[in-house]
């Protein structure tokens, strides 16, 4: 310990202090500054007393988090049972899907805590409270597919025990090849270098094999077991068995000549939205602008830069052999950005020199004066280490930079294989893949120009762009995967153009209603204290939003309008001339009726 140290101006007092706070350093945090506090008691009148740097930190981020599931699983809770009123229309049918859904959530989080007891597997509160809005969020989604595809197979079953049947069998391979998809997109997370994005990826996609399973399982035995009456006075009450009219028109059997048109105006306008790009700072989030507010340890350092020189708070500090010390010193004077605080401390064979930013502890020029430091002790040995506060966020960018060139074109190759077996074709998962790209593009830049004018946000952390691509493309790509599988099963009977359009009126409401409700519960993150799961919050909601109501009603039906068989190719379905009387499948039977609209 140094000090207490007076400022120039005498208006101040530091004391610089190292802590040894064992493994459990975020969750002792709070505690070892409430015994901070009691040494110092209140000191005399006038004089306040604050614990800033890197221990000040780690406590009031711990108290940001305090209570954290529980907030966010009544506010997403929440809001899921308005939309599911809502769309149900029903003041008892989203008991199901929320039962499931919340039952799918405590069972994701055993698992998760018997990996975490006996694997050692990475868990932080920020990954625990991503797991409850994925999945509440992406099990309501599963549920919204299936309730609508049973509700539409009630209309043509008698008994709801058949009903039930035929929508897992429809309604089954689009769920699971979303499900896999976001499994698969989470796991991918592993190849990243960084802990606590690793940690993420396990976390994410045990959750949405849990949710998946419920959704599968204990949801479809519920709706079979309490029979039509949930569905209230909108429910089928009835086995439909005539054949509904199918819309006919120059869109319908033939290419339309909007179409083209219409998708090539949605890609400008979406392209738009990339040139927000630029603004977006992902250096790293400085100690204040990691919080929305000003917690004790951003007064403090507010304080410190006011009085003293340099960022104290947040030192520099080098580690080297002992008979070293006195030539890093000098090297640690005479290095540009940086200054001298307080002599080497030397404990055995080790010595400990701290040196001080003259720059802004998140930025390009203290960057610059870590890496210049780093080069010049270099030349006393290869043992001696720079490390500290501003050391730990430059390798953790250049670490995100990293992580972002392996994980991201990774799982664009497994979304695009998984499309291309699910959909039996190549041109079509290719498509998809790049409009969901277009789409996060736009997203991110959207969002950079909200967080840069709208809300001040100094910048976003350095795995904000990586954390919201996996979301974005892995749930993204669901809505297209409802989509697409329909089109696939209608172009079978009516051709594709035509099956776009009866798969648009399908799924159109419950795809909707699902984006609503994914993109409300990851909204619920931006009203957490945290900078950056308020920024990842925003990004994802908004991102799911253009998903589902341009990318998919819009551009997507546009280009199979466009297209027509060719998105098919190379399969059989790509050569099977359009309209209604195409011709089946010759592994697929006739379907006794057309699908009704899905009210």
């Amino acid at each position: 310990m140094q000090g207490p140290l007076p400022s120039e101006d005498g208006e101040a007092l530091q004391t610089l202090a190292t802590f040894d706070r064992g493994s459990d350093t975020f969750l002792l945090s709070p505690d070892v500054v409430a015994e901070v506090h009691e040494i110092a008691g209140d000191g005399p009148e006038g004089l306040d007393v604050y614990v800033t740097g890197q221990l000040g930190n780690a406590a009031d981020s711990a108290e940001a988090f305090e209570g954290i599931d529980g907030t966010l699983l009544v506010a997403t809770v929440s809001i899921v049972i308005v939309l599911l009123l809502l769309t149900y229309r029903s003041p008892v049918l989203w008991v199901l899907p929320i039962f499931s859904a919340v039952t799918a959530l405590l069972a994701a989080q055993g698992v998760i805590y018997l990996l975490v007891d006996n694997f050692g597997l990475t868990v932080n509160a920020q990954s625990a409270g991503i797991l409850t809005v994925l999945v509440i969020g992406a099990g309501t989604d599963y549920a919204l597919l299936l309730v609508a595809r049973y509700r539409e197979e009630l209309r043509l079953h008698a008994a709801r025990h058949e009903a039930m049947a035929e929508a897992l069998h429809r309604a089954g391979p689009a769920m699971l090849a979303s499900g896999g998809t976001v499994v698969l997109g989470m796991l991918c997370l592993l190849a990243a270098t960084m802990n606590s994005t690793q940690g993420l990826g396990p976390v994410a996609a045990i959750g949405v094999v849990v949710a998946l399973l419920a959704m599968t399982t204990l949801l479809p035995a519920l709706l079979v077991i309490v029979g039509r009456w949930v569905f209230w006075r909108y429910g089928p009450r009835s086995a439909v068995t005539s054949r509904p009219r199918v819309a006919s028109g120059p869109g319908s059997a033939g290419r339309s000549p909007l179409a083209r048109l219409v998708w090539l105006a949605t890609t400008v306008v979406l392209a738009v939205g990339w040139l927000g790009l630029p603004t977006l700072d992902a250096n790293g989030l400085t100690l204040a602008e990691g919080f929305r507010g000003t917690p004790e340890s951003v007064v403090g350092q507010e304080v410190q830069a006011e009085h003293f020189e340099g960022d104290a708070g947040n030192l520099v500090q080098v580690i080297a052999p002992a008979e070293d010390a006195a030539a890093v010193s000098e090297v640690v004077a005479s290095t540009e950005g940086v200054v001298p605080a307080g002599e080497p401390v030397v404990a055995g064979d080790i010595a400990l020199v701290n040196a001080a930013l003259t720059d802004e502890a998140v930025s390009d020029a203290a960057f610059d004066s870590v890496e210049r430091l780093r080069a010049a002790v270099d030349d006393i040995g290869t043992d001696v280490l720079v490390g500290g506060g501003t050391a730990i966020q430059l390798d953790t960018q250049d670490a995100s930079q990293r992580d972002n060139r392996v994980v991201i074109p990774l799982v664009l190759l497994v979304v695009l294989l998984i499309l291309a077996a699910l959909l039996r074709a190549v041109v079509a998962p290719a498509l998809l893949v790049l409009t969901v790209v277009l789409s996060f593009g736009t997203a991110l830049g959207l969002s950079a120009l909200f967080f840069e004018y709208a809300f001040g946000f100094g910048g976003a952390d350095s795995s904000f762009p990586l954390f919201v691509f996996v979301f974005l493309v892995a749930l993204g790509i669901d809505y297209n995967i409802f989509l697409m599988t329909r089109v696939r099963e209608e172009a079978l009977d009516h051709g594709t153009r035509r099956g776009a359009l009866i798969a648009l009126a399908a799924t159109g409401g419950v795809i909707t209603s699902a984006g609503l409700v994914l993109a409300a519960t990851f909204a619920v993150l931006a009203t957490l204290p945290l900078t950056f799961l308020t920024e990842m919050g925003f990004a994802v909601a908004l991102g799911v939003l253009l998903d589902t109501i341009i990318v998919r009603a819009v551009l997507v039906t546009a280009l199979n309008l466009d297209i027509g068989p060719k998105m098919w190719w190379p399969s059989a379905l790509a050569r099977r001339p359009e309209g209604e009387t195409a011709g089946l499948d010759e592994h697929e039977p006739a379907r006794p009726h057309s699908r009704q609209r899905v009210s």
